[in-house]
């Protein structure tokens, strides 16, 4: 069964906590219910802006978890990936989450059994079907002409793609 749910998927932070806070102040202004952070993540200070809302993410090719970071999260309440993909189940549907840099990336969706799968890591934002897969990219929040990020409606399947620093849906 599906229930209505907003998520809130964005990517390629690379610690940039300042376009992470208006990235969810926009998922915030949606009634965004949970994040998903596609990877490349960046330290604590983008971590920051995550406390206090539901949270999924993977580590990218340019996160380098230690030991403090673990540390960090477990203080904040924020748990930290254990598997490549993440699964999560949200508003009835099971989601995948990658980076999109792992050597099976491309090959494993054929596999998996899950409704979406999201990823990051090209800096371009995607909406694909691909194997009876959603497959959302959601552009990234640095090194990007656009600064993008994806809300996804669990129940329609309503997915828009949206400027950051406008607010507004991107097109084209």
């Amino acid at each position: 069964m599906v229930v209505s749910m907003l998520v809130g998927i964005l990517s390629d932070t690379h610690n940039d906590s300042i376009i992470a806070r208006e990235a969810v102040r926009l998922f915030d202004g949606f009634g965004v219910e949970h994040l998903i952070h596609c990877g490349d993540v960046g330290g604590e200070a983008v971590f920051d802006e995550f406390v206090g809302h539901s949270l999924t993410f993977v580590w990218g090719n340019t996160d380098f978890p230690l030991g403090g970071l673990f540390a960090y999260l477990e203080s904040v309440g924020i748990t930290p990936p254990r598997d490549i993909p993440t699964t999560v189940v949200l508003g009835g549907k099971k989601f995948a989450v990658f980076h999109g840099h792992e050597s099976k990336f491309e090959s494993s969706i054929v596999g998996l059994e899950v409704d979406v799968i999201c990823h990051g890591h090209t800096h371009v934002a995607r909406d694909d079907v691909v194997h009876r897969k959603r497959i959302i990219n959601p552009g990234a929040l640095h090194r990007a002409r656009r600064k993008t990020v994806a809300v996804f409606d669990t129940e329609t399947n309503d997915l828009k793609i949206l400027d950051v620093e406008t607010g507004k849906p991107v097109h084209g």
